[in-house]
């Protein structure tokens, strides 16, 4: 009895470790933050600051990282807090707009990375969550939602196909409905 509890705890817990990496790096990150650290990088001035960052040194870097990651964790935090107290859209505008702060100190921590690992300390904590991400995506749990999540991408897409394909192609009735009606409103304006 006491070892079936222990392994339906186990199992919650593993659930709510998937569910929540899945929701973070599939989709929050992959989806939103990852295209606007894309951005943020290709920047010129960005570019600039990467080189003014370089000079800066170890105990700077870490300093902050550490206040941005600070930042952004709080905010999501507190953007927890009003989801739980009803404030559903506060919550959401808050945790949307950290995203972009987010990618930003992921984009600090990737041209710092070997200042940031020079601490003993850090580079334990870094290799360590990466350990557990790893032995996370071994979870069987984790292999099937993400299974799942694969079929219902492939689902939605097909789906968008179809639509573009039905309304959206070169001779489609829609579209040759839309340019007509587009003509003959341009052709009234200009009367």
């Amino acid at each position: 009895m006491l070892s079936t509890i222990k392994n339906r705890l186990t199992s919650l817990l593993q659930l709510i470790l998937v569910i929540i990496y899945i929701i973070f790096e599939e989709i929050i990150w992959e989806g939103i933050a990852k295209p606007i650290y894309d951005k943020i990088h290709a920047l010129q001035i960005i570019q600039r600051m990467e080189h003014v960052i370089e000079k800066i040194p170890s105990y700077g870097i870490l300093v902050i990282f550490s206040l941005l990651l600070l930042l952004v964790q709080g905010a999501g935090i507190f953007a927890g807090v009003l989801f739980l107290s009803g404030k559903i859209l506060f919550g959401l505008l808050l945790y949307l707009s950290k995203i972009p702060i987010a990618a930003f100190t992921f984009w600090i921590f990737r041209i710092s990375e070997d200042k940031l690992m020079q601490f003993g300390w850090f580079k334990w904590l870094y290799e360590w969550i990466m350990k557990a991400i790893e032995w996370l995506k071994t979870r069987e749990m984790y292999v099937k939602t993400m299974e799942r999540l694969l079929e219902v991408k492939k689902s939605i897409k097909k789906t968008f196909q179809q639509i573009k394909e039905k309304y959206f192609a070169n001779e489609s009735p829609f579209i040759t409905k839309i340019q007509r009606l587009y003509n003959t409103v341009k052709g009234s304006l200009k009367k």
